[in-house]
């Protein structure tokens, strides 16, 4: 069960890297090559910047200098992935405390729990960023294939695909942690049982003993012939 933890533990880490990495990207959306007249220059967007480059490499970016002004969807995503970050980052640490391959947080009832809450942690941070990156992904996409849409177009980014990867990855490691739960519950419930059963064992020999010497101490003595004999002699002699 440790090993299952252990890889669990490796996604969830691994998942909240890719979250973190998609949150800070900038490449989130990309101009469209196709719908580009002019394809030496180009501009990609994240949630934090707008970048535009050109073939000979030169990069420059500007943040968006407002939050009231930008679009909903952008706001939201940003919220999103920041529960996102803060979600899989708890559940790092209470993963860590609720393994069985570590020795603190109390009994293996106990640290079941913390693993299933670690777990749950996970499975709310994915799917954080998978809301976050498909509505990103929804707006991209509308806006592309709508004829009436005269403006930039844009195409998906590296970072939503990234998003997407980190997403799954803390799902499957929370969905593996909670499964934690039950067996922790079922081993604690069987040693319980054979906890049980030994006394009864125990009580039902110590039973058997008592019944045993009470007719050992019940008993008569034997009677005693020595007396009997020498009277017999001295009446023999007479």
């Amino acid at each position: 069960m440790s090993s299952r933890q252990i890889c669990a533990l490796l996604a969830g880490l691994v998942g909240l890297g890719a979250i973190i990495g998609a949150t800070v990207s900038n490449e989130w959306k990309s101009t469209s090559r196709a719908s580009s007249v002019i394809t030496a220059t180009w501009v990609f967007q994240g949630l934090w910047m707008s970048c535009g480059g050109n073939a000979i490499g030169a990069v420059h970016c500007r943040p968006h200098l407002t939050i009231f002004k930008l679009e909903g969807y952008i706001q939201v995503c940003r919220g999103l992935m920041i529960a996102a970050v803060c979600l899989g980052f708890f559940g790092s640490i209470f993963a860590l405390i609720g393994m069985k391959c570590t020795r603190i947080g109390g009994t293996d009832q106990v640290k079941a729990r913390i693993a299933f809450f670690a777990g749950f942690n996970f499975i709310l941070s994915g799917l954080c960023s998978l809301t976050a990156c498909s509505l990103y992904a929804h707006k991209i996409t509308s806006e592309f294939f709508d004829p009436m849409f005269v403006a930039q177009k844009y195409e998906l980014g590296a970072a939503l695909f990234i998003g997407w990867g980190g997403s799954a990855l803390c799902i499957l490691g929370g969905v593996v942690l909670c499964l934690s739960l039950s067996d922790g519950l079922s081993k604690s419930t069987s040693h319980s049982g054979r906890a049980y059963g030994y006394n009864g064992a125990t009580s039902f020999v110590s039973s058997r003993t008592v019944g045993h010497k009470h007719p050992i101490n019940n008993r008569r003595p034997p009677p005693d012939y020595s007396t009997t004999s020498q009277q017999f002699d001295k009446n023999a002699y007479v």
